[in-house]
């Protein structure tokens, strides 16, 4: 990790990002993700932008951008026991794994999240998806919530099979 570093992403590396984030999620198709990835390209490019804007993006660097992570304050409705912040994405490529990069990204977004006020920090990972929720639990993460889904076409009651 000779020579990474971290920071603020810049609005001319929306592109890169979006194209990385493309790669998050063709990759997260393996484990059962239903996005289309390419056809969300416009629309995280966006986000992406969004989230430079906010100051809650951040990147690794080393002659390029090597990995990056979202986050944001959750912002519902709901009053609740907790502020939390939200990492969303986490993409580290995959020569520079097995490194720490992602753990340290993860640290600066949880550091951030911090200094806005949050108090718990959540995250999906997909379910099927044991290497993410390995690294997830040694740092310190721990499930909070379940969600679960079938096909509808598994469902004999809408049928009218009894």
């Amino acid at each position: 990790m000779d020579g990474v570093t971290i920071g603020t992403a810049r609005s001319d590396e929306s592109s890169v990002l979006a194209s990385l984030w493309v790669r998050l999620a063709e990759s997260q198709q393996a484990y059962g993700s239903h996005l289309l990835p390419d056809r969300n390209r416009q629309q995280i490019r966006e986000t992406i932008v969004r989230h430079i804007v906010s100051n809650t993006l951040l990147v690794a660097r080393d002659d390029g951008i090597v990995g990056f992570v979202m986050f944001t304050m959750e912002t519902t409705g709901y009053q609740q026991d907790e502020t939390r912040g939200i990492v969303e994405n986490i993409f580290v490529e995959p020569d520079y794994r097995d490194c720490g990069l992602g753990a340290e990204l993860l640290r600066a977004a949880e550091d951030e999240l911090a200094q806005r006020g949050a108090e718990t920090i959540a995250l999906e990972v997909m379910a099927e998806n044991e290497d993410a929720r390995r690294f997830y639990r040694r740092l310190g993460y721990e499930p909070h919530r379940v969600e679960l889904e079938k096909r509808v076409e598994s469902d004999t009651h809408s049928k009218g099979d009894e």
